[in-house]
Parts: structure tokens; C-alpha cells; sequence
């Protein structure tokens, strides 16, 4: 049970730093409302920003900025981490809260982690502070946080909005993700089990896409099985991989029923921009013996446990997360491999059609397609040059080559508008 009073579980990134959570600090400093109430209820949107406020205020080390405003007219904040002051410095790591707005936990998380590396005096994070970036959206989703809904205010799901960027809260996202290029993007969520079958405290999955780059896609997987999963496990509490249901005798997988590779779910795009993507997913059901608040404590808990690990890998390998992510973007350009419209890392594309061997080398819009996706292909730090009819051509040979034909290509399940493939770009 967590203690109000009491900050919760300062990460264990270095080696000699605390691994237990609990580590007191002075009754003065700002308390979440789900921490006043010891966990009998969400914080509200109006405590959520009078508490960030009291943070901001009373930290050097935090800077709070509005990133979007939503359907309803709520702030979009992001949270940046640093000491002696937010600065760009060394590999960057984005957590993003609560994207689903009936999922609550990872924003309790997300908010009293901002606090916790604000205020603290531990100096192993004080260094992780002086070496690494972190970046928080704390509410991704206010307008659903406050309906209590899946969706943002038009009821669209943000968390299947990350090619398209219909959403004012997608725009965002995109934005922070173009401007500030992170390594790592941990995703925080909720899931309802199926027991016996689907029924851990934590779930935990990365970019599964196909197009994701081979060395960003292994970096993301020893994430979360190498990390993330001993962090949670290690204070006793089962782990799984998000969308496999297992035999719950002999643990065996037999049956997916979620996790595939959608472009435009975040922790697949995240990939597709040459970042370590991962979902994390606390179990939503109270435990044998738990009343609401007791579910409540663990929920939060469990995400602590997991952003734990996150910055856990990033300070122990450190060089390898910047060397797969940095020679990602940098090799992109040049690639000339296949393009997959389908299928996953778990599950070959239903139909070779969905295959492209030999990928063009960029895609031509008329000037009518290019004023209606002009924005989009912005956000997503994708360009394209002028041609003599007055259309454009996207070229692959750009950072985001691993996107452009999700966006383009016809042949895609998500794409934006249909190019035209175009064999030469000259």
C-alpha cells in the first residue's frame, strides 16, 4: 500500500541508488489529490494543474509549457526534467499519461514522478538529471480524463490517431515527438484481464511493426523483457506481454487478441520515428482481498515500478539506446529494403501484395493533395519539393523513410492520401 505522505518509489536507474519505493521528503511539497486521499480517488483536472503550478514553482529543475489546448478548451502540458534546468542533454525520454481518459493510474504516476525528480535530493538522480532529457505529457487526454471516456471529446481513441492527427491531442503529440526526437517513448495505459488467461498485474509490449528499423525494434524489446519486466516482477507482481493470452498451467501463448503492428498506435509510430516504443498496461481489476483503494494503490504503483526500469536501461545502457536510435535516423535515407503494408514482428503480412521488394524513390501529389495533408506531413517532420506541374514529390530518401509509404502508398491500411509511386525523382 502506498503511503500518503511519503514520495513513491524514486527509479533505481544507477547502481547504489535505493530499489525500494518510499522515500520520505518534507510534508511541504506539493501532494497529488489521489495521494491526499490515500488513493480513494483520481486527482481532478483542477488539482492536476494547481498541483503542477506548486511544482514548477518550487523547482529549478522543472519547466511546464502548453503544447495544444483540446476540444473542450483544456491545456495540453508538457513536463520537462533537468538539473540545474531543463536542457537538452543526452538520450531523451518521453512519458506519455493516460491517453485513454478511463484509464487513470499512469497519470497518478506521471504526476507524482514529476514531483518526485523535482524535489529530490538523491544524488544518482540528480545525475540521471544532469545527463538525460525526460519529458512528460501528464494528460494526454484531459477532455477524456474529465468524461471519464476512452475517447477525447469527439470520442475519438488519440491512441489510434498517430498517422492521421485528426485530433488537437494527436497534433500534439506529433509536435513533441518531431521537435524533441525521443529515444524512448513509454506509453502508460490500463487493461481490463480475462482470467485465467489474461490476468497479470502489468502487460508491457514493444513496436511490433515491420518497417520499424531491426536495431530500434531489438532495443525496445530488451526494454521491456530485460527492464521493465524485472522491475515489476522484482516487488511481486506478474508481468505478461500486452494482447497474448497464455495457458495459465503451463504459461504457453494461445491466443492473441490485441498488440499487433498498427502504424498508428503510439508505440508502433514511435518506432517508425526511430524511437525505443513502449506500452505499458496495469491490470484495471482488484486482486483477491483488495478493496477500491487497495486496487487503486497498486495500479499507480505498478507503473512506478515500470518507469523504473525505463530509466533503469537508459542509464545501464545508455550507449546502446543512443547508438541504435542515432544510427537509425542517420541510416534511414539510405535504406533500400522492402516496405511491409501488414503483418507484425509475431505474424508474416496476410498476402505478398502487401509487400513491397522494391520500394519507389518517393511519391508525387497534386497540389490539391498536398494543400489537404500539408500539415500532417509537417507533424510528421516528412518533407517535399516543388515539381514543374506544380505538385509535390515526397522523396524516401529523408529521416522518415520508414513512414512516408504508410502515409502515401494506397496499399496502406491508414494511409493519409494516395500518392502516386514514382520511380524517379529527379
Amino acid at each position: 500500500m502506498l503511503r500518503v505522505r511519503t514520495l513513491l518509489a524514486c527509479a533505481a536507474v544507477v547502481a547504489g541508488m535505493v530499489s525500494t519505493p518510499g522515500v520520505a521528503v518534507a510534508d511541504e511539497v506539493p501532494r497529488t489529490g489521489f495521494e491526499e486521499s490515500g488513493g480513494s480517488r483520481w486527482t481532478s483536472t483542477e488539482e492536476e494543474h494547481a498541483f503542477l503550478a506548486a511544482v514548477d514553482r518550487g523547482s529549478r529543475r522543472m519547466s511546464l509549457d502548453q503544447i495544444g489546448t483540446t476540444l473542450r478548451g483544456l491545456p495540453l502540458h508538457l513536463v520537462r526534467l533537468g538539473d540545474p534546468a531543463p536542457a537538452r542533454r543526452g538520450p531523451v525520454v518521453l512519458f506519455l499519461c493516460s491517453q485513454h481518459g478511463d484509464e487513470p493510474a499512469g497519470r497518478e504516476a506521471c504526476l507524482t514522478r514529476i514531483r518526485d525528480f523535482a524535489f529530490t535530493s538523491d544524488p544518482a538522480v540528480v545525475r540521471l538529471l544532469r545527463t538525460t532529457t525526460l519529458l512528460f505529457v501528464p494528460t494526454a487526454n484531459p477532455d477524456g480524463r474529465v468524461a471519464n471516456t476512452r475517447g477525447n471529446a469527439d470520442g475519438v481513441d488519440i491512441n489510434r490517431d498517430h498517422v492521421a492527427l485528426a485530433t488537437p491531442e494527436g497534433r500534439a503529440i506529433a509536435a513533441v515527438l518531431r521537435d524533441f526526437r525521443p529515444d524512448v517513448v513509454h506509453d502508460l495505459h490500463e487493461f481490463n484481464p480475462t482470467p485465467p488467461f489474461y490476468d497479470k498485474d502489468l502487460l508491457w509490449l514493444w513496436p511490433r511493426n515491420l518497417n520499424v528499423r531491426q536495431r530500434v525494434h531489438d532495443e525496445a524489446e530488451t526494454l521491456s523483457r530485460d527492464f521493465v519486466r524485472p522491475a515489476v516482477e522484482g516487488d511481486g507482481h506478474p508481468t505478461g506481454v500486452y494482447g497474448i493470452w497464455v495457458d495459465p498451467v503451463t504459461g504457453e501463448p494461445i491466443r492473441q487478441v490485441a498488440g499487433d503492428g498498427q502504424e498508428r498506435i503510439l508505440r508502433n509510430t514511435a518506432g517508425l520515428k526511430h524511437a525505443l516504443g513502449l506500452l505499458v498496461e496495469s491490470n484495471i481489476a482488484p486482486n483477491p482481498g483488495e478493496d477500491a483503494s487497495a486496487a487503486a494503490n497498486r495500479r499507480v504503483h505498478t507503473h512506478l515500478l515500470a518507469v523504473q526500469g525505463t530509466l533503469r536501461m537508459v542509464t545501464e545502457r545508455r550507449a546502446q539506446v543512443e547508438l541504435a536510435t542515432t544510427l537509425s535516423r542517420l541510416t534511414a535515407p539510405l535504406d533500400r529494403g522492402p516496405i511491409y503494408f501488414g503483418g507484425a514482428d509475431n505474424e508474416p503480412p496476410p498476402d505478398p501484395a502487401r509487400v513491397e521488394p522494391n520500394p519507389p524513390c518517393g511519391y508525387r501529389l497534386t497540389a490539391e493533395q498536398f494543400t489537404q495533408v500539408r500539415e500532417t506531413l509537417a507533424l510528421h517532420d516528412v518533407r517535399s519539393v516543388r515539381t514543374a506541374d506544380g505538385g509535390r514529390l515526397v522523396p524516401m530518401f529523408q529521416t522518415s523513410r520508414p513512414l512516408i509509404p504508410l502515409l502515401l502508398d494506397p496499399r496502406a491500411d491508414f494511409e493519409i492520401t494516395a500518392g502516386v509511386a514514382s520511380p524517379d525523382c529527379r
